[in-house]
């Protein structure tokens, strides 16, 4: 009895907690990704983003269909995607090539960091109404580390434009519808 008492207790946390679980999983490689980068493994790092989007993709849709979702859950994930879709990506992007530009290259990766910070910050105060205003960090970090495969074909200073505006479409007014 005391143990069956136990385990369903045991279940019952770990079932609450299973969607901060994968939030945390999508911090952790945010954060490998960056150590791999800063030890100059840009395609382990590059990958490591990526496969922290796929957590995020799937800690709100647990939390939904597990009925788990919470303020500290939305807000735990907008620490980690700052990490993950902000720092990870900017970083990515300024090591592999921004660097070359010198404080123009340093001032768009710390804008875009920036930028991703008050998307998030103005994403947990809003209304959930199906649509988001601005483009959602996880994609604009996933578009910039996508670029990144193309630095050797692309001019150096497209790069540079292309942070800009990721930045920008992140704090933009227009919506998006969520799907």
């Amino acid at each position: 009895m005391f143990i069956s008492h136990v385990l369903d207790l045991t279940m019952k946390k770990m079932k609450a907690q299973s969607a901060n679980m994968l939030t945390l999983s999508n911090l952790s490689l945010g954060g490998f990704s960056i150590l791999m980068t800063l030890k100059g493994e840009y395609n382990l790092g590059l990958l490591l983003i990526f496969i922290a989007a796929l957590a995020d993709r799937f800690d709100g849709m647990v939390a939904r269909k597990l009925n788990i979702e919470s303020e500290l859950g939305k807000q735990l994930d907008s620490m980690c995607d700052i990490i993950s879709f902000g720092v990870a990506p900017a970083l990515l992007l300024y090591s592999g090539i921004l660097s070359q530009f010198g404080s123009p290259g340093a001032f768009f990766t710390v804008f875009y960091i920036g930028c991703g910070a008050l998307r998030l910050a103005r994403f947990n105060i809003m209304e959930n109404n199906g649509y988001f205003q601005g483009l959602p960090i996880t994609a604009a970090g996933c578009l910039l580390t996508l670029s990144y495969l193309a630095i050797p074909y692309l001019p150096d200073q497209l790069f540079m434009v292309m942070m800009m505006c990721m930045s920008l479409l992140m704090i933009s007014p227009f919506k998006l519808k969520k799907i």
